[in-house]
């Protein structure tokens, strides 16, 4: 049995978190999803599952999705909505699917502390630790910005002020990692891994979405943020993904989403 079960559209770098910190420290956790599109035929449950036409579940009561499914209707249950009281994805069980943990960053360390007797992912004492917390904070800053940006560069309506917020947020996030790594650390906190660098990782790779749509921004006159020069402008942030991406705990669910984001 897995000691966590997540379900969430894939791919979604930001479950990589969890995954990436359950192979470090040795956690077993199940995960259950499909494509965005796929998502909405989906019951939201514990046990969620495809669902066709014909099936009990196919009345569990919906409800208007937010954001990434704004307007969409989803099968929610209720069991579902009192362990995620926001109603969103990734969602996380406990493995009777009592608890729910939502938020990708409380995923990730639920993971870290079922598994911290054997890798110390949130560092070593109550001072590395809340040094770590401070990288995941940061981050959520950053993440928002990125999401509104991304979800606007696939409608194709992204503005300039939309791309202005996100440029800016960018910039301060990378030039933080930068400056972090300054010193020569490899690692973001201490001596080690933790989920500092994990976070890092996931979140760098979704914003890395942009290369895909770079039509939707000529179209706009707006320049890629991620432009040809950005590797010399934060050469440690940027060295410490493509380092990362390479790990044996990252590489297989990081790599290949990158390979194929780059592929001309």
């Amino acid at each position: 049995m897995s000691q966590l079960r997540i379900f969430s559209y894939l791919p979604n770098p930001r479950i990589w978190k969890a995954t990436i910190a359950a192979r470090l420290c040795g956690v077993e956790v199940e995960v259950r999803g499909s494509s965005p599109r796929e998502l909405q035929s989906w019951l939201w449950d514990f046990d969620a599952r495809p669902l066709s036409s014909d099936e009990p579940g196919a009345s569990a009561e919906v409800r208007v999705g937010k954001v990434g499914f704004k307007g969409t209707g989803l099968r929610k249950t209720d069991a579902f909505m009192e362990a995620h009281p926001f109603g969103t994805v990734p969602a996380a069980f406990s493995p009777d699917g009592k608890v729910g943990i939502f938020e990708s960053n409380s995923i990730m360390r639920a993971v870290a502390r079922l598994g911290e007797s054997r890798f110390p992912l949130y560092g070593r004492g109550p001072y590395e630790a809340s040094r770590v917390d401070s990288f995941l904070d940061v981050s959520l800053v950053f993440a928002r910005d990125a999401q509104m940006y991304l979800l606007a560069l696939m409608s194709e309506r992204v503005s300039p002020e939309i791309h202005s917020q996100a440029r800016d947020g960018f910039t301060i996030y990378a030039a933080g990692i930068d400056q972090a790594l300054s010193s020569g650390s490899e690692f973001l906190v201490g001596s080690d891994l933790t989920l500092a660098d994990i976070c890092f990782v996931a979140e760098m790779s979704l914003f890395c979405n942009e290369k895909t749509r770079v039509g939707a921004l000529e179209k706009q006159g707006l320049a890629p943020i991620l432009h040809a020069k950005v590797e010399a402008e934060f050469p440690r942030a940027m060295g410490h993904l493509a380092r990362l991406r390479k790990h044996p705990a990252f590489s297989p669910d990081v790599d290949p989403y990158l390979a194929k984001l780059e592929a001309p």
